[in-house]
């Protein structure tokens, strides 16, 4: 595949074409020449600097419709324009083409669960900690986001671990090239950040006190914290409908509120097919929307897990032979759900599954039974919906961000390789950089934290 003036970090190829021109007509050098430089690569990456490109020959999958044999993607400034059969889109005159002849596109990978950037949560001080924010604890530097790049994975819910009946607020990201945490944010409409709530039953959260010894008492020490934040939540009401000061202000009670208003979805971490129905049985009570995630025993409990139109996020390989109750895990879950009308993604849980190899997870499932479209869905669309970003990303649809990948085969072959991820119209990986593909396949410093990118970008401006 030939893609003439595209390079890693660089939004903006005409970039390149500035700085030649700068250099002949000025004859200043040093500082002021890398001042100009950096700001013409600043104006290129900026929102407002539309660049234009066409991505024409390949098998394209859009996710929201049939697939396309011989098919056009046209992006620009980061946003999705067109994509259909070549003979239907009709492609602009400014954009630049890019042959991807044999290749496939389709959608970035959505994983609705994940520990890249060396997360953490609550602490062993208490069972349920919903004002933890793992916001305060990811690192944006950590390899694990240019592996998981490597994968074709373009958006995640990264969360902390399971030890807790609830262990904190998760956070939605977008595995953007960037040097700190507010990069990788997805905002909504107020310029707030977006995620979720973790929470857990099952052995994982079990303990000596305050941790509970059974699983009754965990449900019971769940109900209690939920049952507070109502009281909290009504004496607010009540406070503002008297015109009089409010209760202290609780920030675990306020996390809580947000789950049962429905502003904040529940992921649940849940193997066993009774823990399965626990969880359904709590969200009934309390009214929150509910992410299952692992479900081992879905297989069991499919019909009662459709019933309750609870999201479900499978992962096929899980704890292989660490966790006594992940032993009933099957690949004919996602058939099996899909067949009750179940709604099916799939999640890393890295490092459980790498998400290098994300894809995978999808392949198993097809093996299993499930139909190619729906685990398809599973890896792009059911995500972005169990994240409430559905209208923003998960399908290749006119308007949507320009999230995607190009892979040199079918997905669902062992064979195929991602070549390159594509995020809000930025190339992030590309295969035949051998600095990339280190992040693929292994190497040395592909572990390390990575540097400013600031500076990389100075410095390929520089080259």
């Amino acid at each position: 595949m030939k893609i003439i003036g595209i390079r890693k970090h660089m939004a903006c190829w005409t970039a390149n074409t500035v700085i030649r021109i700068v250099g002949l007509l000025s004859h200043d050098t040093g500082s002021m020449r890398r001042l100009i430089v950096l700001s013409l690569l600043l104006l290129c990456t900026s929102p407002g600097f539309a660049q234009t490109r066409a991505f024409v020959g390949a098998h394209i999958i859009p996710i929201d419709g049939p697939e396309i044999e011989n098919g056009t993607l046209v992006i620009e400034d980061g946003t999705i324009m067109a994509v259909g059969p070549a003979d239907d889109v009709r492609i602009p005159r400014r954009a630049e083409r890019i042959d991807a002849s044999g290749m496939f596109i389709m959608p970035g990978l959505v994983d609705t669960h994940s520990h890249v950037g060396e997360v953490e949560g609550g602490d062993r001080s208490a069972p349920m900690q919903p004002d933890v924010r793992v916001i305060d604890s990811i690192n944006a530097r950590d390899a694990g986001f240019q592996k998981a790049q490597s994968g074709g994975v373009t958006t995640a819910n990264i969360m902390s671990g399971s030890g807790h009946l609830l262990s904190g607020q998760t956070l939605y990201v977008k595995y953007r090239d960037v040097d700190t945490i507010d990069g990788l944010l997805i905002l909504d409409e107020d310029g707030q950040w977006q995620g979720g709530i973790k929470m857990a039953n099952g052995t994982n959260p079990r303990g000596n006190s305050p941790w509970p010894g059974t699983r009754a008492k965990a449900a019971s020490l769940v109900r209690i914290q939920y049952i507070k934040a109502q009281e909290y939540g009504a004496k607010k009401a009540k406070a503002a409908e008297a015109g009089e000061d409010p209760p202290p202000v609780n920030l675990g009670y306020e996390a809580l509120l947000e789950a049962m208003s429905g502003k904040k979805i529940v992921h649940h971490h849940t193997h066993r097919h009774d823990d399965i129905l626990t969880v359904l049985r709590l969200a009934d009570e309390f009214g929150f929307r509910v992410v299952l995630h692992h479900v081992s025993d879905a297989w069991k409990v499919a019909d009662e897990i459709a019933a309750a139109d609870a999201w479900v996020s499978l992962i096929s390989v899980d704890s292989p032979g660490g966790k006594l109750e992940a032993k009933d895990n099957h690949f004919k879950s996602g058939r099996m759900l899909e067949e009750a009308g179940a709604k099916v993604g799939f999640h890393t849980d890295d490092g459980i599954t790498d998400s290098r190899f994300f894809l995978r997870q999808a392949a198993l499932a097809v093996r299993a039974g499930m139909s190619r479209e729906g685990a398809l869905y599973g890896m792009t669309m059911a995500g972005a919906e169990m994240m409430d970003l559905g209208d923003q990303l998960g399908s290749l649809t006119p308007g949507k961000d320009a999230d995607f990948i190009i892979l040199n085969g079918d997905p669902l072959s062992v064979y195929t390789h991602v070549q390159q991820t594509w995020i809000d119209g930025i190339q992030v990986f590309d295969r035949s950089n051998p600095e990339d593909l280190k992040y693929a396949t292994g190497g040395y410093g592909a572990s390390d934290d990575q540097a400013s990118y600031d500076h990389l970008l100075v410095r390929e401006a520089g080259q």
